[in-house]
């Protein structure tokens, strides 16, 4: 069965997660970094045809594979979308050997306690039913934390696991991520509390209810081991949160219980205007880099 090998894979597999799931409101950004500016599209569908393009770009490169890449975040766009004729997810698994997942989240609330809960999932149940349709694994679901808010936190990591529930019970993998601003003044503080948040809905799940965790790359170096080792914990994962790729790297390399899962940092030096070769060679350049630091 593909959910055995991909969960084994998740489990255990070298490498890292790629993240290709920009939305809407960070597609223009990510677009601009790729050398596509807005005045070279008209309105929002040639916006996102232009980073299908990238996408495929991405995944059909000859370093994008599972030898150094496990899994993929797609945006859900990308899920309905087909490279090559084929549907997104079904290629990355069949062709490429990637673990497909699906981004769900509608963005962030405001600001309050300083935290920013994800906005309400209209659809979510159609939306979960039409991912396992496509063949998608897991899904990822991301709140962020700006401040050491012990009442703020605690809001962020039970609306994380509520959902996460909801998830495992449609029989997909939630990835939960509570991401902590890097640049938060009190980072480490948070770090503590949301370590002791998690354990405690970890500790709360039944048999069977397992996820993942997508978390900043700590302030103190293996503070998640912990997280890592629970039974109900296929994976800890790390976003690279705003660091360029070099400091990402590097501050992964010191997480022996963490890989990574970059976007930015993956797509970091990439452009439409390159060639081919110069294109392929950026990117394994990038994969290499975050697969050695997983």
């Amino acid at each position: 069965m593909a959910f055995e090998k991909q969960s084994e894979q998740m489990a255990s597999g070298k490498g890292f997660i790629a993240a290709l799931d920009q939305s809407g409101g960070s597609t223009p950004k990510a677009l601009g970094l790729y050398g596509v500016t807005a005045d070279m599209y008209d309105g929002e569908e040639a916006m996102f045809d232009e980073i299908h393009a990238m996408r495929a770009r991405i995944i059909l490169a000859p370093d994008f594979t599972n030898e150094k890449v496990i899994g993929a975040i797609l945006f859900e766009r990308t899920m309905r979308g087909e490279i090559n004729g084929k549907p997104t997810a079904q290629l990355l698994w069949e062709d490429r050997g990637i673990v497909p997942f699906l981004k769900i989240d509608k963005g962030l609330e405001d600001q309050a306690n300083g935290v920013q809960l994800m906005k309400p999932i209209p659809g979510l149940s159609e939306t979960l039913a039409d991912a396992k349709g496509f063949g998608i694994f897991g899904t990822k679901e991301r709140s962020v934390i700006h401040e050491a808010n012990a009442e703020g936190i605690k809001a962020v990591v039970a609306q994380q696991f509520e959902l996460g529930k909801e998830v495992v019970a449609a029989g997909l993998v939630p990835i939960i991520e509570p991401e902590v601003n890097i640049s938060s003044p009190t980072k480490a503080e948070a770090e503590d509390i949301l370590k002791s948040e998690i354990l405690a809905q970890l500790d709360a799940l039944e048999d069977g209810q397992d996820v993942m965790l997508k978390l900043t790359i700590p302030t103190q170096d293996g503070l998640y081991d912990k997280l890592a080792d629970h039974p109900r914990v296929m994976r800890v994962v790390a976003l690279s949160g705003g660091y360029s790729t070099e400091e990402a790297c590097d501050r992964l390399s010191r997480q022996p219980k963490m890989i990574a899962s970059f976007s930015r940092a993956l797509t970091e030096g990439l452009s439409k205007q390159q060639s081919e070769g110069d294109f392929n060679a950026a990117l394994g350049g990038n994969i290499t880099k975050i697969f050695n630091a997983s």
